[in-house]
């Protein structure tokens, strides 16, 4: 009977979970005034950077062919990658190998170096 799950009935609609939280407070006129200077200004400005830029017609028409490059660029990029990752690769495995090798020989070298005879007191 424990495990029985019975609806209740009393909880709201999921659908005004939020509700409370939002500030439905309407904002200020001098707020409001504040904030659409500031707005104003913002775009004024912006406008601004955009006029001290020199050749924007040449830039706007050269467009289509700077993609162009860029993509047979980025085409040369990752060919280039793939063999600067080789070359990193065949560095790391020779690296890895002179370890293994010098690991093998340095237990060899310790095995025959062991006595034959060792004596444990207990």
């Amino acid at each position: 009977m424990a495990d029985l799950n019975i609806p209740n009935l009393n909880i709201k609609s999921e659908k005004y979970i939020f509700k409370k939280k939002l500030n439905l407070r309407r904002k200020s006129k001098r707020r409001l005034f504040t904030e659409s200077f500031l707005l104003f200004n913002l775009g004024v400005f912006l406008v601004y950077i955009n006029y001290l830029i020199p050749n924007k017609n040449l830039l706007l028409q050269n467009l289509p062919s700077t993609f162009n490059k860029s993509f047979l660029l980025l085409i040369d990029l990752f060919s280039y990658l793939y063999e600067i990752f080789l070359v990193i690769f065949i560095f790391a495995s020779y690296f890895t190998a002179v370890i293994l090798l010098f690991g093998s020989f340095y237990r060899l070298f310790r095995i025959s170096k062991r006595k034959s005879k060792k004596i444990i007191y207990k």
